[in-house]
């Protein structure tokens, strides 16, 4: 999934939600559920995520929305091979934003 976003610090969540498009109740779900997801909480509480929550998030999305994992299922390949997910994911991105920018090229035409 290409998720896009500007380029900022935080995130909040209302942000992140509507880039993956899901709820923020998942958001916080997912937040609980997974380790490596550790937004920063302003003085008021409000969540405050950053880049590296963004593509931990694009992992969990990948591998329970898109290929059909379950959460257990999830954790267990982020923790058994994490590395070789954020290469994997990485590559993946980096595919995704080429698509779509030869699509808005392609729309221009």
């Amino acid at each position: 999934m290409y998720v896009e976003l500007p380029e900022k610090r935080y995130y909040k969540i209302g942000e992140v939600a509507t880039a993956f498009q899901v709820n923020t109740s998942l958001i916080r779900f997912w937040e609980k559920e997974f380790a490596i997801i550790k937004p920063k909480k302003n003085a008021k509480g409000n969540r405050l995520f950053t880049q590296e929550d963004i593509i931990n998030f694009k992992l969990i999305f990948n591998l329970v929305k898109e290929r059909g994992f379950t959460l257990e299922g999830a954790k267990q390949k982020l923790k058994n091979n994490p590395e070789g997910m954020f290469n994997k994911h990485e590559i993946i991105s980096r595919l995704e934003a080429v698509k779509a920018e030869l699509q808005k090229i392609k729309d221009q035409l």
